[in-house]
């Protein structure tokens, strides 16, 4: 189970990804689609073309982890386009790989504050 710290970056790739590529070739997607470090030890979620199959590569003081899910019978809800990458926060992350509709989240401004605080903290 994927562990999500306060204050813990994710990066959102728009566009489709390979599902074959492996922690080499995403951690160069993330130079090339984010212009990040992949080292930083931000999440950085990708998505297969069907939206079926989600990876997300993480770097954890001494290696890479790569987590993988797929879902049988519904898909990832986030738009596609061609270029383009989100910053998510750790909850819209969460509420993703739930299947939950990116676009239907709307956080109150009392939760967003405290998120933002306990970031900056």
């Amino acid at each position: 189970m994927l562990k999500l710290e306060v204050g813990t970056r994710v990066y959102l790739s728009l566009r489709s990804t390979d599902m074959r590529c492996g922690c080499d070739r995403l951690s160069r997607a993330v130079e090339e689609h984010f212009s990040r470090n992949s080292l930083d030890g931000a999440l950085y979620v990708f998505l297969s073309r069907d939206r079926k199959k989600v990876k997300i590569l993480q770097w954890e003081k001494d290696g890479y982890w790569l987590h993988y899910k797929r879902l049988e019978a519904s898909t990832f809800q986030v738009k596609r386009r061609e270029d383009g990458a989100e910053e998510l926060t750790g909850v819209d992350l969460e509420a993703l790989l739930s299947g939950v509709a990116l676009k239907r989240i709307k956080l109150s401004k009392r939760v967003e504050e405290s998120l933002t605080e306990k970031a900056v903290a």
